[in-house]
């Protein structure tokens, strides 16, 4: 047993904890790696991303711990990201060619637990919402949530299209808008077009499942923590009505690292359309605007992830235009009060 932030940690005799450093990157890579390779037919890891976590932005909002074998190496990661108020998610990753690989997932399932309390106290609210998001077919990890007493909520799917050189995008349909954030002379965003993407956002998932409210600053900074981040990235649609030209939807992308080809892609973070403004082909738009960007970037994919069980069915949208499935995850659930 060892101790983190005054909450012991029930691991396998012999075995100690700490907050991982810069210095156990390549033992949280190779984590990462196995973690996902039986999954997405790949073990290619974004080393930038994984820093970040470590010693980078990304670790301002995150509490981590990793276990430690007698023998003096890291065998699990656990991760607690204060998502928003009342939302948690967790990440746990295990060696799974050790024998006691579940009594240490069983340790650190606790350990995050506790630190979700902990977030929740932190923001001065009762209780918060523990979100995983395994592999459909990790069936080692689903057995170790069922026992930590998450429950399978929702399935997602993760899908990509490939880019080619010589395609065209169609126009926008008669009355949509769509153009980047504007910029300043010193090419940062003008902040009323950043909040206005906030806030389509916002609109556009409040009727989805699992949406919690986030505020702006906590949004920006969220996705400034990402290596992949370009201001660039993000659109705004307007849809012409008689009022005028109103905000409809927007959508906010990333680059995805170089594949085995060497070529980079682009990943959809977020689109959103406002509930007022759907049909009138607005996501159709935003999608061509992000694939015609990658077209001049030379990228050779567009990725992204979409409720299995949207209630806008965004999935047929996706596979209309030529997405596929890559693999699938799921959200497993647990609410804990302070």
């Amino acid at each position: 047993m060892s101790d983190h932030s005054e909450t012991p940690v029930e691991l396998p005799t012999g075995w100690t904890t700490k907050v991982p450093d810069l210095d156990d990157l390549p033992a949280l890579l190779r984590l990462r790696a196995a973690d996902k390779t039986p999954f997405e037919g790949s073990g290619k890891v974004d080393a930038d991303a994984i820093t970040g976590e470590i010693a980078g932005p990304a670790s301002w909002t995150r509490q981590q711990l990793v276990a430690i074998d007698p023998e003096g190496d890291i065998r699990a990661w656990a991760i607690a990201h204060d998502r928003a108020a009342g939302r948690t998610l967790v990440y746990l990753y295990v060696d799974r060619t050790v024998t006691q690989a579940a009594e240490v997932a069983a340790g650190l399932y606790a350990w995050l637990e506790e630190q979700g309390r902990a977030m929740a106290e932190l923001r001065g609210i009762t209780e918060s919402h523990l979100d995983a998001s395994p592999f459909a077919d990790d069936t080692v990890q689903r057995e170790w949530l069922a026992a930590a007493e998450f429950t399978n909520r929702r399935t997602w799917l993760h899908m990509s299209r490939p880019v080619l050189p010589d395609e065209t995008v169609p126009p926008l349909r008669e009355g949509v808008t769509i153009r980047p954030v504007e910029t300043h002379e010193n090419g940062m965003p003008v902040a009323a077009d950043l909040q206005t993407v906030h806030q389509t956002l916002e609109e556009s998932f409040q009727d989805h499942f699992n949406s919690y409210r986030e505020s702006f600053p906590e949004f920006v900074q969220r996705l400034r923590e990402d290596p992949g981040h370009r201001w660039d990235h993000w659109w705004l649609a307007y849809v012409d009505t008689p009022e005028g030209e109103l905000p409809a939807g927007s959508l906010v992308a990333s680059v995805l690292p170089a594949n085995a080809a060497g070529v980079e892609g682009t990943y959809v973070e977020y689109i959103g359309v406002n509930r007022n403004a759907r049909g009138r082909g607005v996501a159709k738009g935003l999608l061509h605007a992000v694939i015609g960007d990658a077209i001049e970037r030379g990228r050779d994919r567009v990725s992204l992830e979409v409720d299995a069980d949207s209630p806008t069915g965004a999935d047929g949208l996706y596979k209309s235009m030529g997405w596929v499935t890559d693999y699938v995850t799921e959200s497993w659930h647990k609410d804990v009060t302070v």
